[in-house]
């Protein structure tokens, strides 16, 4: 067992149950108070690190509020997908590690941006873009395969969403923390830099704006929010690896191993694998060998991509290694 393992052994307890539940319904006040009331957010609410050092540390908290859609139509969209994204995160890694992850996020960005007011004097006002966005990556990590309709027509697999969100937030980034040299080469070749600067904000790399100097305030904003988020990422991605591989993947082949050569006797020889049931219960798991029997309130679903009836429990349906032509 490694530390993580001890951490959650010890505080697993201290969990917030169902999290999203509570975030999405914090969206939902949020999205409401700003369509009527839309200048209370960024007046007492939104993080400002220059307010909460004077006093308003209820910032910390209070600015994860800000909702992921300010459109009527949209909203309803973007809710029900944090929604889905967070209850797997949360089956899956388990409710202790859904909290930390979620609130790593947060609290990178506060401390991101009160460290760049205290040396730079630059106040960040960071958003719950890129925390959002984090969400949506670690998904397309535990559930590449997992296939949605773009613009609700076009069938995708939502690991090539991530890749494309890898890319833009990369290019962010970069863009971002390099702005202030479209206003060096503007002395040199203004046409060259205002062609590079309409691109990039057609491209939403850069938000418009009439200065180059609130350009690259702008730019900044965007790019040290999508660092942190993209930072907590990489950062919970390498701690929990390993756990998560013992867990899921050993015990999968540990599974093949102990089926390989016991299919029916025409396919023992090819190395095919048939479900082993021992028990004759009505659901098991082909990773960890549970059953109805064992745990009544266990779910279980059959994988669409695995090649023969495999069925798994909820905790191993989206990290199991697929069964492509009966071999591991």
């Amino acid at each position: 067992m490694n530390w993580f393992d001890k951490l959650e052994r010890k505080y697993g307890r201290y969990a917030i149950k169902n999290l999203m539940y509570y975030i999405i319904a914090l969206y939902a006040f949020g999205f409401i108070l700003e369509v009527f009331f839309p200048n209370v957010y960024d007046a007492y609410l939104s993080l400002n690190a220059q307010a909460i050092l004077h006093g308003q540390i209820w910032r910390i908290v209070t600015f994860i509020i800000q909702p992921p859609s300010t459109s009527f139509f949209w909203i309803f969209f973007s809710l029900y997908m944090y929604y889905m994204i967070g209850t797997v995160l949360e089956n899956v890694w388990g409710s202790f590690r859904f909290n930390l992850y979620f609130f790593m996020g947060v609290l990178l960005n506060v401390a991101a941006a009160i460290i760049i007011y205290l040396i730079f004097g630059v106040n960040l006002t960071l958003s719950t873009y890129y925390i959002n966005l984090a969400l949506f990556m670690a998904f397309a990590m535990i559930a590449p395969d997992t296939q949605v309709l773009l613009f609700f027509i076009i069938p995708i697999k939502i690991k090539w969403l991530a890749y494309f969100d890898g890319i833009y937030i990369g290019l962010t980034i970069i863009i971002g923390y390099l702005s202030p040299l479209l206003g060096v080469l503007a002395q040199t070749s203004p046409a060259l830099a205002q062609s590079l600067l309409r691109g990039f904000v057609s491209l939403g790399l850069l938000p418009y704006s009439s200065t180059f100097a609130s350009i690259c305030s702008s730019a900044y904003v965007n790019a040290t929010a999508a660092l942190v988020s993209m930072l907590n990422f990489l950062v919970f991605w390498l701690m929990t690896r390993k756990s998560s591989r013992t867990r899921g993947q050993k015990a999968f082949r540990k599974a093949m191993k102990v089926q390989q050569g016991q299919g029916t006797a025409g396919d023992s020889q090819n190395g095919r694998f048939e479900k082993i049931n021992p028990v004759k219960a009505r659901h098991y798991c082909a990773v960890c060998h549970r059953t109805e029997l064992d745990a009544p309130n266990l779910e279980f679903r059959f994988c669409s991509k695995c090649d023969g009836n495999y069925e798994y429990c909820s905790d191993h349906l989206y990290t199991h290694v697929h069964v492509r032509n009966g071999n591991n």
